[in-house]
């Protein structure tokens, strides 16, 4: 199953909009490289754990 991050779930002070979605490894690696990169946080352990934590199972759209 597909896994989704949406930055729109924690609030912050720049309102970030983006959304990851694929393999939970590649969502939590993205994911922690978009946090540390455009949010200012510290790659760690800590952070991929909670990164991997928040994670949504994506629900596919239909059309």
């Amino acid at each position: 199953m597909r896994k989704v991050a949406d930055c729109r779930d924690y609030p912050s002070e720049m309102n970030c909009t983006l959304v990851i979605s694929g393999e939970e490894e590649e969502v939590v690696r993205a994911a922690a490289e978009h946090a540390v990169s455009v949010h200012g946080h510290t790659d760690s352990l800590e952070l991929r754990r909670q990164v991997r934590e928040s994670l949504k199972d994506e629900v596919p759209q239909h059309a």
